[in-house]
């Protein structure tokens, strides 16, 4: 099982680097773009990176409670209050990541049109539906690992 939880740490490890990537170097350039313009769309430019910063630090809070439900797992303490903790605030995570993204969702969409590009406007749905997977996924996994340590603490009273 080790060696299963030490790649599944790389991977978070991995994912999150593409994300600080574009926090530092991409959003600050959009940042800059939206203040130098002298259009009425600059407060939603403006208004979508404060969305996209919104969504990365809610990202990386999902990502290091990932991290730790693995270092659970590492020490076979999975099926504690901890890990049902963890799940439920990566559920909470990917909620505020479709929220954000749907409040950005007008600025992607006047983007799209803009530019004439239809699969950005498309981009930002996906995010959204896949946000809101992920949340669900949380929650059926912390409602049966809530629903497994229940049973684990009845036969431990029985016994």
């Amino acid at each position: 099982m080790k060696r299963e939880t030490i790649f599944l740490k790389l991977a978070v490890v991995l994912m999150a680097i593409p994300v600080l990537a574009l926090c530092i170097f991409a959003l600050p350039e959009v940042a800059s773009g939206a203040t130098e313009q002298d259009s009425e769309l600059a407060y939603l430019q403006i208004s979508a990176v404060v969305a996209m910063y919104g969504t990365a630090i809610a990202y990386f809070v999902a990502l290091y409670q990932a991290f730790r439900l693995l270092r659970y797992i590492d020490k076979n303490n999975a099926f504690s209050e901890l890990s049902v903790r963890a799940l439920k605030n990566i559920k909470n995570c990917a909620i505020t990541i479709s929220v954000f993204f749907v409040a950005a969702l007008p600025f992607l969409f006047h983007v799209a049109q803009e530019e004439d590009a239809p699969g950005l406007g498309a981009l930002g749905l996906i995010i959204i539906f896949g946000a809101i997977v992920v949340a669900v996924f949380a929650a059926v996994l912390q409602k049966l690992l809530q629903n497994a340590i229940d049973i684990k603490s009845e036969n431990e009273l029985t016994v």
